[in-house]
C-alpha cells in the first residue's frame, strides 16, 4: 500500500510543447504531502538507486549524478528527507521546516524551501515519441530542487547511448507508472527511436 491510497493523483498528463516542432513534454502533478513525496522518493531510491541519474538542473549547470551504492539510510527530520549513502548524503526540503525552538524557521523561509511543485514527466521527440522518462520537483520560490532521470531504453546503465534499444528498461517506468499513476503499460512509450535521427 502507498501513501497514494489516499490521495486522488491525475491519471492523463497535461501536456507542454516545448520549442518548434512536435516536441511536447507530459507531466503528472503530484501531490505535495509531506508523507506522500517522503514514500515516493523513498521507493525510487530503494529500488531503483543503481538505475537512475539525478541532480538539479538550473540555468546553467546540469547536475548529472548516480548513487555510489545503495542507500545505507534515508530519514525524514524537520522537513528534510536525508538520503545517505555511507558518507555521502543530501538533503530535500520536503514539508515543513520548523526550525527549533531558539531558532525557529521564520515564515517566508519556510514557504520557500517547501516543494511547490511535484511532477513525473515524459519527454517526447520531434517525432512525438517517448524519449525520456522522470521526475521532478520545485521549491516555493519555483527554483528547480531536483531532477530523477529515470531508466531509458537508449542509454545503458553508465549513461552510454545504446546501439538498439533495450526496452526491458522501461520496466522502471512503467511501474511506477502504475505504481503512483494508476496506468497501465503502454505501446507508446516503445515507439521512439532514442537520441539519434534528428530525435531529442
Amino acid at each position: 500500500m502507498t501513501a497514494l491510497a489516499n490521495v486522488k493523483v491525475q491519471r492523463d498528463p497535461v501536456v507542454t510543447e516545448i520549442g518548434e516542432g512536435k516536441r511536447a513534454l507530459q507531466v503528472w502533478p503530484l501531490p505535495l504531502e509531506e508523507a506522500f513525496l517522503e514514500e515516493f522518493l523513498t521507493y525510487i531510491f530503494k529500488n531503483y538507486w543503481d538505475q537512475i541519474v539525478f541532480g538539479p538542473l538550473i540555468e546553467g549547470a546540469a547536475y548529472e549524478l548516480t548513487c555510489p551504492r545503495e542507500p545505507s539510510k534515508i530519514s525524514l527530520f524537520d522537513g528534510y528527507l536525508t538520503v545517505s549513502f555511507d558518507g555521502p548524503h543530501f538533503h530535500l526540503c520536503i514539508g515543513e521546516n520548523k526550525g527549533s525552538p531558539k531558532d525557529p524557521t521564520p515564515e517566508d523561509l519556510k514557504a520557500r524551501r517547501r516543494p511547490s511543485k511535484a511532477q513525473i514527466f515524459r519527454r517526447l521527440d520531434k517525432e512525438g515519441a517517448p524519449i525520456s522518462w522522470g521526475f521532478e520537483m520545485k521549491n516555493g520560490a519555483g527554483e528547480p530542487m531536483i531532477s530523477i532521470f529515470f531508466a531509458s531504453p537508449f542509454l545503458s546503465a553508465g549513461d552510454k547511448l545504446t546501439e538498439a534499444p533495450m526496452w526491458e528498461r522501461l520496466a522502471m517506468w512503467r511501474d511506477i507508472a502504475q505504481r503512483y499513476l494508476g496506468r497501465e503499460p503502454e505501446e507508446f512509450d516503445a515507439t521512439g527511436r532514442g537520441f539519434r535521427g534528428g530525435h531529442g
